[in-house]
């Protein structure tokens, strides 16, 4: 385990932009329930016409 996952702290692993889709919503939202045993979280924001998906390492 990483240094700063002790701490209760997210560590960003990437990001990625992409054009905005409803969708993406439901996409995140299988990722996060079914990778959560692996430590994993994935965020969605949307600004505008675009929308970035962030994955983390908790």
């Amino acid at each position: 385990m990483s240094e700063s996952g002790k701490d209760g702290k997210l560590e960003l692993i990437a990001i990625k932009t992409f054009p905005a889709d409803d969708q993406l919503y439901k996409v995140i939202d299988f990722l996060n329930k079914s990778l959560k045993e692996h430590k994993l979280m994935f965020g969605l924001t949307k600004a505008g016409e675009t929308m970035t998906v962030s994955i983390y390492e908790v």
